[in-house]
């Protein structure tokens, strides 16, 4: 059947986005975020606390069982924990800050992430069937460069999507699962081509997302992979490649079910079904904000290449995005794993919104740059006054909202914050005179904008926000204010403490928590306001005299009760 491609493109229209542009537009987005600012609680602070139990091991089985007073993580994930452990072991003797040498890592899965998704779509987007429709007298782009556009539209696309900042930049399985699921899309794209690359890609990805935390996603990759090349028909990987494809992925899905199974990793959280309305509207408005706004690209991608959507196998450049993407779908509709699942989507997503480039007219794509130049633009304002008013009080309403919502708080003024925040304010500025400009149209145009304005409200969120937001998310304030009470003591005994709470007790108070009922005696006792009642089954409080009650200054509900020891024994 015809199938003639919807892509009309002119070698005019691939001109090469500056690498050092699209370089330094990834640094802005990467660094925030990992630098400068504290644990927070509560995902981020928990898996902190999971790494630091393992600086404690004495034995190495304790590795393959992570814990925190006694319990361990909900998402049963080894290796993302491990590498935080191995980053504070190497990194620790020369003088980093353990949170930040945690973070170093995780840093390192977000860039490789967005390389992973650069080359899965530059790979995809060389396959004859992506290709533009050839010219009658020559001109049309060439697959090489229309390659590249393509993978920086992708590449920007996902930059630009609303759910990727804050789950990338926190230190929980969450991103070591969006890197690996990303590694196994780069590896069946490099299959036909890059067979020994691809090979090695995907004997690192499905085990890497078996070891954090998620199993059931690495046997779904390897079990509908190898499905698809297993049905009889014509397909583009070649009979060499895919014969060895067919020994490869069912080695790697049984190795991957062994060490699930050993290592007892393998879990599902298959929610009930969702048969109220609220529970869809609510799955709904995530699936929209969360994947904002290479949705809408994918829905038009979907339509356009409709007629290649007949014959998934042979278009590999649409049928392995939505393969990849569908199984993060189908788990944040049939689990609880809402938004961390759907993030594993992303890549897939944003690879299949780049599809839809080709085929905008001019006044589709000047609408998108001035919608998205209005958008980001009203949000950065948003962001200055609000930090103008942090500052010196004016304008009144926001500063009142701030003391409002976190009283006690100080802002500092921080000369490298706000220099940061400046240049890219300033390059932000240039960029949208540059693009709404009269230019010749390149394909990647359209999502320059919206990829440079997300980075440009993170990057203003991590500089001039970043000490509001330490304040509100962590919960170094308030065990400063313990620290007024409990004073250098050796250590502290807690009751109903949640994992956050402990591991907050434990770094930002420095203390080493002890079950209230443990052996250890211990001259203070924290307990969580909300445990009260539980506590005269836990101790005598005739031994306890009540000293204060330290709140979290933005969340009354996450208050502690300071006891002190009064039997003198």
């Amino acid at each position: 059947m015809n199938r003639p491609s919807p892509a009309i493109v002119s070698q005019d229209a691939v001109r090469r986005l500056p690498r050092w542009a699209l370089l330094l537009l990834c640094v802005a987005y990467v660094v925030p975020g990992y630098v400068g600012r504290e644990p927070w609680k509560n995902a981020d602070l928990a898996s902190f606390g999971y790494m630091l139990s393992l600086l404690d091991a004495s034995d190495w089985r304790q590795w393959l069982h992570p814990t925190l007073m006694g319990m361990g993580a909900e998402s049963n994930a080894l290796l993302p924990y491990w590498l935080g452990a191995w980053a504070m072991q190497l990194l620790g003797p020369l003088g980093v800050a353990p949170d930040f040498a945690a973070r170093v890592p995780y840093a390192l899965l977000l860039a490789g992430t967005l390389a992973a998704s650069w080359s899965a779509m530059y790979l995809l987007a060389r396959h004859p069937s992506a290709q533009p429709v050839a010219f009658a007298f020559g001109g049309e782009a060439e697959p090489r460069d229309y390659a590249r556009a393509l993978a920086d539209g992708s590449l920007l696309a996902l930059i630009a999507t609303l759910g990727l900042a804050q789950l990338s930049h926190e230190t929980t399985p969450a991103l070591a699962q969006l890197f690996f699921g990303t590694l196994v899309f780069y590896g069946l794209a490099a299959l036909p081509t890059r067979t020994v690359g691809a090979s090695l890609a995907l004997a690192c990805a499905l085990p890497g997302l078996t070891l954090s935390g998620a199993p059931s996603t690495a046997l779904l990759y390897a079990g509908l992979s190898t499905l698809a090349l297993a049905l009889p028909g014509p397909t583009h990987v070649p009979a060499a490649v895919r014969r060895g494809a067919l020994w490869l992925l069912p080695a790697l899905m049984a190795a991957c079910l062994a060490l699930a199974l050993t290592l007892e990793l393998l879990h599902w959280d298959v929610t009930t079904w969702r048969n109220r309305w609220s529970d869809w509207r609510s799955l709904g408005r995530l699936f929209l904000w969360f994947t904002w706004p290479a949705w809408p690209l994918v829905l038009w991608t979907l339509w356009r290449w409709r007629r290649q959507l007949l014959a998934p196998r042979q278009q590999r450049h649409l049928g392995l995005p939505l393969l990849i993407a569908s199984v993060p779908l189908a788990s944040a509709v049939t689990t609880l794993a809402g938004d961390r699942a759907l993030l594993l989507a992303l890549p897939a997503l944003a690879a299949l919104a780049a599809l839809a480039l080709p085929t905008f007219s001019r006044g589709a794509a000047a609408l998108i740059d001035w919608f998205t130049v209005l958008f980001f633009s009203g949000w950065a304002i948003v962001i200055w006054v609000v930090w103008l008013a942090m500052q010196t009080g004016v304008p009144a309403k926001p500063a009142a909202n701030v003391a409002r919502l976190a009283p006690g708080f100080e802002s500092p003024f921080q000369w490298p914050a706000f220099a940061a925040a400046l240049a890219g304010t300033l390059a932000w500025i240039a960029l949208a005179r540059w693009r709404t400009g009269r230019h010749r149209t390149a394909l990647w145009k359209s999502l320059v904008l919206p990829a440079a304005g997300a980075t440009l409200c993170w990057l203003l969120l991590m500089t001039l926000w970043l000490p509001a937001l330490d304040y509100g998310r962590s919960f170094a304030p308030q065990m400063r204010e313990v620290r007024r009470w409990v004073g250098d003591a050796p250590c502290v005994q807690v009751h109903g403490l949640g994992t956050a709470q402990w591991v907050g007790v434990r770094f930002h108070g420095g203390w080493q928590p002890q079950p209230a009922q443990g052996p250890t005696r211990c001259p203070w006792l924290l307990v969580d306001v909300d445990a009260q009642g539980s506590l005269p089954a836990a101790v005598d409080l005739n031994d306890w005299a009540l000293q204060a009650r330290v709140r979290r200054p933005t969340d009354d509900n996450e208050s502690l009760l300071v006891f002190r020891r009064v039997d003198g024994r």
